[in-house]
């Protein structure tokens, strides 16, 4: 059944799409989840309180508000459903997971080692890069694999932000359901666990 699941090229193109919306989505996301944690964990007590409950909001909310909120906003400023609009709502909904988990190694980093690299004569951006990133990797890779499974993994959100173009799987898969249940669908949900 896996030789005919992939002769089908509506399965094929919404396996390709998948891939690559939760790969771009979670490289942008790990990219802006690490920027702002660094720039929440620097920030006074009170602005880092206010900025990690906004931080929060997109996990608290439901993945039906999310996705028709994103709709809603994206027919507003006139973008038309496609990657863009199905990338865009992506990253959003995966930028506060990477912030999550790289919080955490920067509580645990000393505060004074970026600065020791500093008054050692390196150059910021170059101690930034190798200094304090080696020891926030493990939270900023545990971010990334978070933020590739939370969009690998999304319908409802990928539901109402595809265009007829980029359908992701999980979508394609709903809209098998429609009919009898075949071994295709078996065999997708066998692939996507």
């Amino acid at each position: 059944w896996y030789v005919e699941l992939f002769q089908d090229a509506d399965i094929l193109h919404s396996l390709y799409v998948t891939l690559l919306v939760a790969v771009v989505a979670a490289a942008i996301a790990t990219v802006l989840g690490t920027i702002a944690a660094i720039g929440i964990h620097n920030m006074g007590r009170r602005a880092k309180a206010a900025y990690l409950t906004v931080n929060n909001i997109p996990m608290s909310s439901s993945d039906t508000i999310m996705g028709v909120t994103f709709m809603l906003l994206f027919a507003a400023i006139g973008l038309d459903k496609g990657y863009l609009t199905l990338i865009l709502a992506h990253v959003t909904f995966c930028t506060p997971y990477v912030v999550l988990n790289v919080m955490p190694k920067l509580r645990q980093l000393n505060k004074h080692i970026f600065e020791a690299a500093v008054d050692l004569g390196c150059p910021p951006l170059p101690a930034f890069f190798r200094v304090v990133l080696p020891e926030i990797m493990p939270g900023v890779v545990t971010g990334a694999l978070m933020a590739f499974t939370m969009s690998l993994d999304d319908f409802v959100i990928s539901y109402f932000n595809a265009g007829s173009n980029a359908q992701t799987l999980s979508v394609t898969i709903y809209s098998m359901t429609k009919r009898p249940v075949t071994p295709e669908i078996n065999a997708l949900s066998t692939l996507l666990f």
